[in-house]
């Protein structure tokens, strides 16, 4: 496995960051999780673009883009595989131990590892948690993950494979790596980017292609909706067959099978949408 760190390939044995790097410290740091697939990467531009307003979000310099696709280019080329799965990492770089960040530039990791074609239904719980629509961090896909690692460690105690949060007001928001959409009568919801959700790259592109519906949700949606899905860089659209104890029969359902067939096509005739 070869990796990038600050400006040149490594092997993975000898790739390393300082462990005063502030996205280690503090995690003061940006991340992007691109699929791969036959050595292709899907939607660059657009996490690339959402690199960007994070950085901008958490007070970070902007990301050299181009030095960032070269990194991508390079780290794709020198680790082939089928289905990859793409980090790209941004930092606060080397820094005084606590919350002030130091002048030494930030930092840039590239690595790629395997991924598997993700089932076409899966299982979710809901989570006691909320997320914060009104916090320094909202919209940002920043390494202060530790949230999510909780709540996913929750989801597989209980067999499923995602948690969902409500935001602070008891609206539906998101999963810990993914967004949500329901259908309800027969139409397709999904929170706004106003209820604390990422705005999701494979979100946006559902939101467009199949003409879905952002709208405030309550958490009780979970328990009439005929059809919810989950979306994702790595899951594509991905039915949900079971929410805590419901079970959802037909899994994928008719607007389900539909957004997943869109999706595939759409994807399929434009690597970089």
């Amino acid at each position: 496995m070869r990796i990038w760190v600050n400006g040149a390939l490594h092997d993975a044995a000898d790739a390393q960051v300082s462990v005063f790097d502030h996205g280690l410290t503090v995690g003061d740091g940006i991340f992007e999780t691109v699929r791969t697939t036959a050595g292709r990467p899907f939607a660059l531009t657009r996490h690339l673009d959402r690199l960007t307003r994070s950085a901008r979000g958490l007070g970070l310099p902007d990301p050299d883009l181009d030095e960032v696709r070269r990194a991508c280019a390079a780290v794709i080329d020198a680790n082939p595989m089928e289905l990859g799965r793409l980090r790209i990492t941004y930092t606060g770089g080397v820094s005084p131990l606590g919350s002030d960040r130091g002048n030494e530039g930030t930092g840039l990791v590239v690595a790629l590892g395997e991924a598997a074609r993700r089932p076409d239904t899966t299982a979710v719980i809901t989570v006691s948690w909320t997320r914060n629509e009104r916090g320094a961090l909202v919209g940002l896909k920043t390494t202060s993950y530790a949230e999510n690692v909780v709540a996913l460690a929750r989801a597989h105690e209980q067999g499923a494979s995602e948690a969902l949060f409500a935001n602070t007001v008891g609206q539906l928001c998101e999963g810990t790596g993914s967004n949500v959409f329901v259908v309800l009568d027969g139409q397709l919801y999904t929170p706004p980017v106003a209820s604390g959700c990422l705005a999701g790259i494979t979100r946006a592109l559902v939101v467009a292609w199949t003409g879905a519906r952002e709208t405030d949700l309550s958490m009780e949606v979970l328990d009439l909706a005929e059809e919810v899905f989950l979306t994702s860089s790595l899951r594509d659209v991905q039915a949900v067959h079971r929410i805590d104890g419901r079970e959802l029969p037909g899994t994928p359902g008719p607007v389900t099978a539909k957004a997943m067939r869109i999706f595939d096509e759409r994807a399929g005739n434009d690597l970089d949408p």
